[in-house]
């Protein structure tokens, strides 16, 4: 792999300031990385290499004169197909949406235009973002780069193969009960989801939250001053706050740790996920902090509580489109909504009230912990052919029993590595703070990532598949 592949944001920006590299040199080598892995793992939408190059001559003028746009100027980006971009179609991931051209840039993306990022793709996600997995009835199938007969993950799919096939420093997933953090614990990547409102979205959805998925911790950091900026687009977003965000050393001694190793319902953690885990615990008892075993907040009335919502919310959406519309829809994703015709009304609030028995049951754990520490999956890997980890959709969400409490609670998390399997897959930890400690998220994912050396060698591009 060329060496400019494995430099991290804050080294490409070093050298552009020295004048030892540039954008666009940066560019040609992130281009030539596309074009040798892309046809593998088919993580990318609209990527156009012209306007990347051009986004690249313009930012290397601007770092000549001394008059850089922001923190990411120069620096390429991918974002999720699910976040518009002026002029380019939103298919939410499925046949069934007509391609219309989005009239505005989303907030994240605006953002990422005035610091001067080279956003030179979308990346792939499954049908209305519903699954975790790369499959999806519009986009390609996305392969994990790890193992392209497995699975990345999802719904930030193309976002977690991306990141992990080395296409730049820097993508911007979303995440609604998982969809950041699963596909990162899958393929090797640090992704935050932070507190709710701190990354403004559009359109917001309940829990729903935006967030970075990158190789190390801190280049996640970088992109967290630019894309928390409130935007009135988000009535829920936070107000501005000035945070130090590349401030990422901590002291964890006497910090009350909770260790969830079991998510209440779902898959089992296997093995070698339960063994990753408890090592990576364990470097932190040594640094001198607390480790609580603690009870699962999730129980199986709260996940099919809003399985129900949401099933019958979608079907919602669905129940009125014209047969030869919905019938482009992912079979899979069709036969789970589906289920939502026979909920009626008073079910589907009874559904969604469940979201506030997770918020109470998330906020009583954190009056007795400081942070808490789980397996992202309980699962180290599953084809990539397959919708979802049980590849039955009247069973979609077993694996989520560890990540979904915290969107409804409103609290970041974040998955960084904590090691590999046997098949040599990566495996995922969850940090879990408080509302509003996003900071303290990164910064423990920061020091075990200084402890562990983070991860060297990446997927390097097959000649064949």
């Amino acid at each position: 792999m060329n060496e400019l592949l494995t430099l991290t944001i804050r080294q490409i920006r070093d050298l552009y300031a020295k004048k030892a590299l540039s954008p666009s040199e940066y560019w040609l080598a992130v281009e030539k990385q596309v074009d040798a892995f892309e046809p593998h793992v088919k993580a990318l939408y609209l990527y156009n290499p012209e306007s990347a190059r051009a986004q690249a001559a313009a930012s290397t003028e601007r770092w000549a004169k001394g008059e850089t746009l922001g923190i990411l100027d120069g620096i390429p980006i991918t974002l999720k197909e699910l976040i518009a971009t002026k002029g380019e179609p939103v298919p939410l991931g499925t046949k069934a949406v007509p391609l219309v051209p989005a009239a505005e840039d989303a907030p994240i993306a605006a953002r990422c235009r005035e610091e001067g990022a080279v956003i030179f793709a979308k990346t792939t996600c499954p049908d209305y973002g519903m699954l975790s997995s790369g499959l999806s009835s519009f986009h390609p199938l996305s392969r994990n780069p790890w193992d392209l007969s497995q699975n990345p993950g999802g719904s930030s799919a193309g976002s977690s193969a991306a990141g992990a096939a080395s296409f730049g420093p820097l993508h911007i997933g979303t995440d609604i009960g998982g969809s950041i953090r699963l596909p990162a614990g899958w393929t090797g990547l640090f992704g935050l989801k932070p507190s709710n409102g701190r990354i403004p979205i559009d359109p917001y959805y309940f829990g729903r939250c935006a967030g970075p998925m990158t190789r190390c911790v801190e280049d996640a950091a970088y992109s967290m001053g630019p894309l928390s900026r409130p935007d009135w687009r988000d009535a829920t977003s936070l107000p501005p706050e000035e945070i130090d965000w590349l401030d990422l050393g901590i002291d964890v001694r006497g910090l009350k740790i909770g260790l969830m190793m079991e998510a209440g319902i779902g898959l089992d953690v296997e093995e070698e996920v339960q063994a990753a885990v408890l090592a990576a615990a364990r470097l932190f008892e040594q640094a001198g902090a607390e480790i609580i075993p603690v009870a699962p907040v999730l129980t199986r009335a709260m996940l099919d509580g809003l399985d129900n919502f949401w099933r019958a919310r979608f079907w919602g959406d669905i129940a009125t489109m014209p047969e030869e519309q919905s019938a482009q829809i992912l079979p899979y994703i069709y036969e789970w909504a589906k289920g939502g015709s026979e909920i009626t009304g008073a079910e589907a609030v009874k559904g969604f009230n469940q979201t506030y028995e997770m918020r109470k049951a998330c906020a009583r754990l954190f009056s007795q912990v400081d942070v808490v520490l789980s397996p992202t999956n309980p699962i180290v890997s599953y084809p990539a052919e397959w919708a979802s980890p049980t590849n039955d959709p009247t069973k979609p969400f077993e694996h989520i029993g560890f990540t979904v409490p915290w969107n409804m609670s409103e609290q970041p998390a974040a998955s960084i590595n904590c090691g590999f399997s046997k098949s040599g897959m990566p495996i995922g930890m969850q940090v879990v703070g408080p509302r509003f400690a996003d900071m303290t998220v990164m910064r423990l994912c920061k020091v075990f990532e200084d402890w562990t050396g983070g991860i060297k060698a990446w997927p390097e591009a097959p000649s064949t598949f």
